[in-house]
This record gives C-alpha cells, sequence and structure tokens, in this order.
C-alpha cells in the first residue's frame, strides 16, 4: 500500500465511535470533503476507491443510527444516505454545509480534520517529496479548516484548480504536526524515520559534491600551475626564477595532486597555504609575460 494508504487505513481503526459528537464532527469532515456530493434535496453521496475509508464511513453512519447503501461503480466504492435532520449538515444551492459554529473545541477540531483528510486528502510518500493536500468542493470549507489548523501553528497554503478547492503543505515538519493533530501517531514514527534518512542522505550528498568540487578545484589550479612552470623551462626561463619560486616549482611538478598546504610544509623554510599560492601565481604571471 502506499503511504497515504497506511496512514488512512491505522485512521480507520481509531477507536471513538462511543462520542456520539465527535463522530458527527468526523463525519462532518467527511462531507465537506471533495468526494462528498449531493442526489437530490435530502440525499448525500460519498465515494472513494479505499476501502479503509469506506468502512469507517459506514461506522460512522452507524453509530449515528443513518441508514445508507453501498454500491461499486467500477472500483469505487458508493455510499449514500439520506440526511435525518440539519445536526450534520444542510444543503443548500447543490452544495453541502455544516455549522462551524457548534465546532468549538480542539477534539471536536480534530474530529472534523480528521474526517476531512479521510474524505479526500493525500499524501506523497516522503521518500520522493514532501506534499500533504486536503480537497474540498466550496471556497468556504477550505477556508475554513485552514483558519482551524492556523490555531495549532499548522500552516496550509491554499491551491485552487480545476473547480476544486485545496489546501496543501510540503515542508516536512508542517507535515509531521498534521499528522500526529488528527492521531496518525504510527505514520508520525514512519514519516519522521523515512525525513531523518532522507535528510542524512542529503547532507552526504552536499558533503561528496562538495569535496568533488573542491578537488576539481585543486587538479584545474595544478594543471594551469604546471604548464606554466613546463613553459618557463620550454622558453629557457627556468633557471631566471629565484629560488623561493625554483624550489615551489620543482615541489609541484613532483606532486602534482598535492593541496597547496601540504606543499608548503615540504619547503626547506615551511610556509602556510597564502604563502604557496602567492609563489605559485607569481610563476604563472612571469609565464603569461612569455
Amino acid at each position: 500500500m502506499s503511504f497515504s494508504q497506511d496512514t488512512k487505513q491505522e485512521l480507520s481503526k481509531i477507536n471513538n465511535l462511543a462520542k456520539k459528537d465527535l463522530v458527527k464532527q468526523e463525519l462532518k469532515g467527511y462531507l465537506i470533503s471533495c468526494n462528498a456530493t449531493v442526489v437530490d434535496s435530502n440525499t448525500l453521496r460519498y465515494a472513494t476507491e479505499n476501502e479503509y475509508n469506506i468502512n469507517r464511513f459506514s461506522k460512522l453512519l452507524n453509530n449515528v443510527n443513518i441508514d445508507y447503501s453501498i454500491e461499486m461503480e467500477g472500483k469505487t466504492f458508493v455510499i449514500k444516505f439520506k440526511l435525518k435532520d440539519n445536526s450534520l449538515a444542510t444543503i443548500k444551492n447543490k452544495k453541502i454545509c455544516i455549522d462551524y459554529e457548534n465546532i468549538n473545541n480542539e477534539e471536536a477540531e480534530k474530529a472534523l480534520i480528521r474526517g476531512a483528510f479521510l474524505g479526500s486528502g493525500s499524501i506523497n510518500n516522503p521518500e520522493n517529496k514532501y506534499h500533504l493536500e486536503l480537497k474540498f468542493l466550496t471556497q468556504e470549507n477550505a477556508n475554513k479548516i485552514r483558519e482551524i489548523l492556523n490555531k495549532f501553528h499548522i500552516n496550509f497554503k491554499p491551491l485552487n484548480r480545476d473547480k476544486k478547492y485545496s489546501i496543501y503543505i510540503k515542508e516536512g515538519e508542517e507535515i509531521s504536526n498534521f499528522l500526529a493533530f488528527i492521531g496518525a501517531n504510527s505514520a508520525v514514527l514512519k514519516f519522521e524515520d523515512i525525513r531523518v534518512q532522507r535528510e542524512m542522505r542529503g547532507k552526504v550528498n552536499r558533503l561528496v559534491n562538495c569535496e568533488s568540487a573542491n578537488l576539481t578545484k585543486t587538479l584545474n589550479a595544478s594543471i594551469e600551475q604546471i604548464d606554466a612552470i613546463k613553459k618557463l623551462q620550454d622558453n629557457n626561463k627556468f633557471n631566471k626564477l629565484d629560488n623561493n619560486l625554483k624550489e615551489i616549482a620543482i615541489l609541484r611538478l613532483e606532486n602534482p595532486d598535492l593541496p597547496l598546504s601540504e606543499l608548503g610544509k615540504m619547503l626547506k623554510n615551511p610556509v602556510g597555504k597564502s604563502g604557496v599560492n602567492y609563489r605559485l601565481k607569481k610563476i604563472i604571471e612571469i609565464a603569461g609575460e612569455i
């Protein structure tokens, strides 16, 4: 299964069905997702390809004594039911509307947002990239859920496309905080494990790239220095160099791969990296005048 499916499987097993108010809030989360639509004046339809989702949704409906039917449309589970009253939702202009004023404590807000994620949320495999998204059918619901999450310092960004209104996060720490917020504790541990490994690989790659770049730079500089020395030799100018320049030139010819700091230690009177660099630049300068 995908990381997203694993997360939804975990959430579908949360045992809070004894708390009727939380059950209703979670159901409301499903109903504001983009996968819930209006069939007629009091009939709603929810569709999903995730069997854990449909099982959870049917349990929630059973818990509040709402009759429903389930059928298959290709690979999609479709559940239909009639609203008994306005305690879950109302239908206005063929849109499902819920009352946010009654969702006034943290546990209720968590249940609502958990339902929204189960309803039409998704999360990419964190080994590839960080991306978690919730999709809604109305701008109002997207804004309301984003507003609630902001209260808990989980900062989603808006994304509107194809007549669906989405909010998303791409930062690893934000995704981890969101998963913990909705109760996906095992998913948090797995996500954090992958995140640590991914960041370690990134650090190693950056170090390797840095070392590679430094090595390339050193080799290119060495080639330029050796070319200059050989040019002086070919033009009978080498013996006219002062002793300090001749000494470093000979060492460079004998040790083409050695860094400047190591060359400096091999001199009769050792000097630091900057001293060696100065002498070799002087040789390149003299060769450039030929």
